[in-house]
């Protein structure tokens, strides 16, 4: 099982995404946040194909299904979640991802 843990951002969320691969390129997600758009996010990502790290983000399952319930375009958790698949699937090293914010 993979996991990546994401503090969103300004809106003070903390989303958790568990991976596992359940066969040969099947994976069952686990998505856990306060936020009501993630948990109906979640709702429609249950099981997903290790397919979508290789397709362009408008093809992607992932973000098709974000758009219908993510209402911030800059929200983090769609590529956390292609990140825990990415590494889930053996296809990147579990590395953190960081993004500084300054004004």
């Amino acid at each position: 099982m993979s996991k990546v843990k994401v503090s969103a951002g300004a809106c003070g969320f903390t989303v958790v995404i568990k991976a596992e691969k359940n066969d040969k390129n099947k994976l069952k997600l686990k998505i856990a946040s306060p936020c009501e758009m993630i948990k109906n996010l979640a709702k429609e990502l249950d099981e997903v194909s290790g397919d979508n790290v290789f397709l362009r983000i408008n093809d992607s399952e992932i973000y098709k299904i974000a758009s219908k319930h993510i209402k911030h375009p800059a929200c983090p958790v769609p590529a956390a979640i292609l990140k825990a698949i990415e590494v889930e699937m053996g296809f990147a090293l579990p590395k953190d991802v960081t993004m500084t914010i300054e004004k």
